[in-house]
């Protein structure tokens, strides 16, 4: 199996100064691969250029400009022409499938964070040293640069890629690694309901809280968003307030993900069977189609398109997709078994009598059954019938 690390980079001055050079020649590399793109199909008879003949350019780019292209890894351009060449290659698969095509954009150095190196010691080289401080990683053009090593890397090291986050820089890790021993089985059961109120509530009746971190910065996030749009364009204070908002934003994302990995790692360690709503995200979140009015033209009637903003920013402040994303990987590592199972009627279904009835929910929080007059908690009740379902599924699935 493959794992991915992340480690946090303490480049000198110069080291910082040459890595940002790394990236502005990478992205006027990426840049000007799509230039050429661009013009073979719009002026050579829509001619497509491949991979293959960007690549094979690249000993003469290297020669015509050794100062800028000619310093860094030929390893590492390939791969940023792999890039683009992946980018075109999902906007046809897009253009195919009917959906948003989204044409390949070019990208500003303050939009192109990435370098990828596909093999360890071609271009850059990682020090296997465990638990020393004096951990480096070599990047060709840059020299041995500190890494933060805050945990051992178990397994071969595939690629190398830089990463740069604000004013931070890090290195991440593909390693090649044995599947690990499974967990000791408990025996235990378990089917989870995702909500606003509560992040998920499980079958057992357990409720986790939603921490709600979005809205706790939304405060600060306006304030320093404001400034922004204070500032002139182009200005110095503009820059500053811009990477302002920015680490404002990761502050809350890597909040959500250590919310969202402690919860599903609590979760994978105490059952070994996992059944979850097999949620389709992007259309919960979709905007309320226009209501045109019959009786006046060119106006529209309420549609409650404000209300469903509110929605759509909760479920997304709350970060289904990503908890879910990683309690699947945590619980294939554990040897643990997820489901997801149809969402329909999960939450006005009786789970003592198997009675179907939108009156049976009459609040958000309260189930009462009008066929057996059962009552719980409405959350509860959708998580006994997201393991249920999960259950006969899996029963079903290995007969």
């Amino acid at each position: 199996m493959h794992r991915a690390y992340k480690f946090l980079l303490r480049p000198t001055v110069r080291q910082a100064a040459a890595l940002g050079e790394m990236l502005r020649d990478h992205c006027s590399l990426y840049n000007g691969a799509l230039q050429e793109r661009r013009d073979a199909y719009r002026h050579t008879s829509k001619t497509t250029v491949r991979y293959g003949q960007q690549s094979a350019q690249l000993k003469g780019i290297r020669a015509f400009d050794p100062d800028c292209q000619g310093r860094w890894s030929f390893s590492s351009q390939q791969a940023t022409l792999r890039r683009l060449d992946k980018a075109f290659a999902a906007f046809f698969r897009r253009i195919k499938a009917g959906g948003k095509p989204g044409y390949p954009r070019f990208r500003g150095c303050s939009r192109f964070d990435t370098v990828d190196f596909p093999k360890d010691g071609d271009g850059c080289r990682w020090d296997p040293t465990p638990h020393d401080p004096s951990t480096r990683v070599r990047f060709q053009g840059v020299g041995y640069v500190r890494v933060h090593l805050h945990r051992p890397v178990v397994g071969k090291v595939k690629t190398v890629s830089v990463k740069r986050e604000g004013k931070r820089w890090f290195v991440v890790l593909t390693v090649e690694q044995a599947q690990p021993e499974p967990l000791p089985a408990t025996g235990s059961v378990v089917g989870i309901d995702m909500g606003i109120a509560s992040f998920l509530t499980t079958s057992g009746g357990e409720h986790v809280a939603n921490p709600r971190h979005g809205c706790k910065a939304a405060a600060k996030l306006g304030a320093a968003q404001q400034a922004v749009s204070r500032c002139e364009r182009g200005s110095k204070r503009r820059r500053k307030a811009v990477v302002r908002v920015a680490a404002l934003h990761r502050k809350v994302r890597r909040q959500r993900l250590d919310h969202a990995h402690k919860t599903a790692l609590d979760i994978v360690r105490e059952h070994d069977f996992i059944a979850h709503e097999d949620l389709k995200i992007s259309n919960m979140r979709a905007v309320p189609a226009p209501k045109p009015d019959s009786d006046k033209p060119d106006t529209f009637l309420p549609n409650g398109a404000a209300a469903k903003a509110g929605l759509n920013q909760s479920i997304a402040d709350a970060g289904w997709g990503v908890f879910l994303a990683i309690l699947n990987v945590k619980a294939e590592s554990a040897g643990r078994e997820v489901m997801a199972v149809d969402p329909r009627n999960t939450s006005r279904q009786c789970p003592e009598c198997g009675h179907i009835a939108k009156e049976n929910r009459p609040t958000r929080e309260k189930f009462r059954c009008v066929g057996c007059g059962h009552q719980a908690h409405a959350d509860t009740v959708g998580a006994r019938n997201v393991l249920r379902a999960g259950l006969v599924r899996r029963g079903a699935d290995q007969a």
